[in-house]
């Protein structure tokens, strides 16, 4: 399912192939956590904007619509008339930040809904229905994401807890996946290293469920706290150990910089709300730095967002007026900035292939990996 193409250093430029189509890495996945990107977009935008993979929220679509409502309706692709790849999260991460009265056990997580309060129960067995139900292309296997600090002897067992409910999470995909009526009997599992900023947690975890044979793997767990040092030096620890034939996928951890120096780095697979949850707040991407639009310097600016950019808020207007759309709090200027940072995200992962394919990513990562995180 993933092929090497080429390296140049560590960075790995690859192809992966699902049942919706063959993914180019490195590839950032745009988020949208409820079936559509907040600020607007609707999945003919995210063609428009060059994106590859949508990833959507199991725990938010467990809780509203529903995920046995999006089977009926067909899966989550027709749901939200999206054909091209699709990445389903475990519902791990938000279990552990949104939900309230939550209990771990051995079986899985029991909670209170964000939403209603309603009691919840969801184990390795039921995030996989879940995600089964949206037939998604990956599914993320069910983990827990573990606050850091945290002390070491209850990330060891969290770590072991994770990996039994990895196996259980693969006993349950193959079994969906042969069912009369799956929705995408094409669904692959990726697996979660875990073990907080522990490396020797960390590389024990990794070298565990490399073992199974999965699809892809992914850290998670990082930038939740813990400061840039302690996230590469834990990075670091991981990655030799990760399988050099499976796509490597660094969850939640998403500036243009970080992107570019995990790409050095090695890896494959990128998601961040950063590009949508900024766009929002007049915070927007550049190939000179970072601009934010609220500032009275861009009131009469005639230019577009980024010169340099062919996103179709830049083809069209000015920073002047879109600075006017976000000050009179016009709808229409959430739309416009979020385009334009992931029509930025999705391009710079373009030109960053385009660079390994020709051989001078080198010089690529030397040219912009500080620039483009740099505010102007």
């Amino acid at each position: 399912m993933f092929r090497l193409i080429k390296t140049e250093g560590r960075a790995r430029r690859g192809e992966f192939a699902c049942p919706h189509g063959i993914v180019q890495t490195p590839v950032f996945m745009n988020v949208g956590t409820q079936a559509a990107i907040k600020g607007g977009l609707s999945a003919a935008d995210l063609e428009m904007l060059g994106c590859q993979v949508e990833l959507s929220n199991t725990y938010h679509l467990h809780v509203r619509p529903g995920d046995e409502l999006i089977r009926d309706m067909g899966g989550l692709h027709k749901f939200m008339t999206w054909n091209g790849p699709i990445l389903t999260d475990s519902g791990g991460f938000q279990v552990f930040s949104l939900a309230v009265l939550r209990k771990i056990n051995e079986e899985g997580v029991s909670f209170n809904s964000h939403v209603d309060g309603r009691r919840i129960f969801m184990g390795p067995e039921q995030s996989m229905r879940i995600q089964a139900n949206l037939g998604s292309d990956i599914a993320m296997a069910m983990d827990e994401c573990i606050k850091i600090p945290s002390p070491y002897e209850y990330v060891k067992d969290s770590c072991e807890r994770t990996y039994r409910w990895l196996v259980r999470c693969k006993q349950a995909i193959e079994q969906y996946n042969s069912e009369p009526g799956a929705v995408n009997p094409g669904q692959v599992l990726f697996g979660i290293n875990q073990g907080a900023t522990f490396s020797d947690l960390r590389v024990g975890h990794m070298k565990k469920i490399a073992e199974l044979d999965l699809a892809g793997y992914a850290i998670g767990g990082l930038a939740v706290g813990e400061t840039h040092q302690e996230m590469y030096d834990t990075i670091e620890a991981v990655e030799e150990h990760m399988p050099k034939d499976r796509p490597r996928y660094l969850m939640g951890v998403g500036t243009p910089g970080n992107i570019i120096e995990r790409v050095y780095r090695g890896e494959d697979f990128f998601d961040c709300v950063m590009p949508s949850r900024n766009g929002r707040h007049g915070h927007l991407f550049t190939w000179s730095g970072i601009i934010n639009l609220n500032n009275k310097k861009y009131e009469r600016d005639s230019e577009p967002i980024d010169p340099k950019c062919n996103c179709p808020a830049c083809r069209r207007y000015s920073r002047s007026y879109i600075r006017h759309l976000l000050k009179a709090q016009e709808p229409l200027a959430l739309r416009l900035m979020v385009m334009h940072n992931l029509y930025f995200y999705n391009n710079l992962m373009a030109e960053i292939r385009r660079s390994l394919d020709e051989g001078r990513f080198i010089s690529f990562r030397a040219q912009y990996s500080e620039l483009l995180s740099s505010r102007i």
